[in-house]
């Protein structure tokens, strides 16, 4: 006589044949599926989102960044130029700057205080950045080896000045000139009335100033000195 335990046996094993032949014939008309759907792509993680691109919203207004806390944390408030050293070999600095610190995609090492910063835009708009590369008090743009850009950057920043200076946008100074009043003046014989002939005279030239007068034996000599490899000799003419 079969005792519980293995009665309860027998009819797993009948139940287990049951489901595997159930699922070998309805698995091919329905298939299972997950309950877990795959995440939509709306709820993707942080770096597949699409970052806010803060350079090329400076590139067309150059002027916002300068006046955000990002620059104020960075810079404070000295100039983008004012803790740049540069590195040369030697005690002595050369002349002039690199030419660029960015060559296709690669940038040089400590590259310019223009070219480290990517959303430091060159324009004739930005002028709180343009007064930065200005002497307070000759007006003159600073020299690179003052500032430390590269020449192209340099270039770039004189171009802008002048732009922003056409524009109204940033103050020049005129330049003194000083006026010599002898090239005004009304008292010179090309000014005043022509003379006659008569008064001229018929063997002199019609203007005084015509007039020919030898150099001085000094300054002859000198220029003697000079050109001596081109000078000919004088020949005699004949008859004398």
């Amino acid at each position: 006589m079969a005792t519980p335990m293995q009665t309860m046996i027998r009819r797993l094993r009948v139940s287990n044949l049951i489901l595997s032949a159930w699922q070998a014939t309805h698995q091919a008309k329905h298939p299972v599926r997950l309950l877990a759907a795959p995440a939509s792509r709306s709820f993707c993680t942080a770096p597949d989102q699409p970052t806010f691109d803060s350079i090329s919203r400076y590139r067309e207004r150059p002027w916002e960044y300068l006046e955000s806390e990002e620059y104020i944390e960075k810079y404070g408030s000295q100039t983008v130029w004012a803790d740049y050293r540069r590195n040369h070999k030697g005690g002595i600095p050369p002349e002039k700057t690199r030419k660029t610190c960015i060559r296709g995609d690669k940038i040089s090492g400590n590259p310019c205080p223009v070219c480290r910063d990517p959303k430091l835009q060159v324009d004739y708009r930005n002028v709180k950045l343009l007064e930065q590369f200005i002497s307070n008090h000759s007006g003159v743009i600073h020299d690179p080896t003052h500032t430390g850009v590269c020449m192209k950057q340099h270039k770039n920043l004189t171009r802008a000045i002048d732009a922003a200076r056409d524009h109204g946008l940033l103050p020049f100074r005129v330049p003194f000139v000083e006026f010599k009043m002898e090239d005004y003046s009304n008292s010179h014989g090309a000014v005043t009335k022509t003379p006659p002939p008569s008064e001229a005279g018929q063997a002199g030239p019609w203007y005084s100033w015509y007039q020919w007068n030898q150099p001085p034996e000094k300054e002859i000599a000198k220029v003697r000195q000079v050109y001596h490899k081109y000078l000919k000799e004088e020949e005699p003419v004949a008859g004398q």
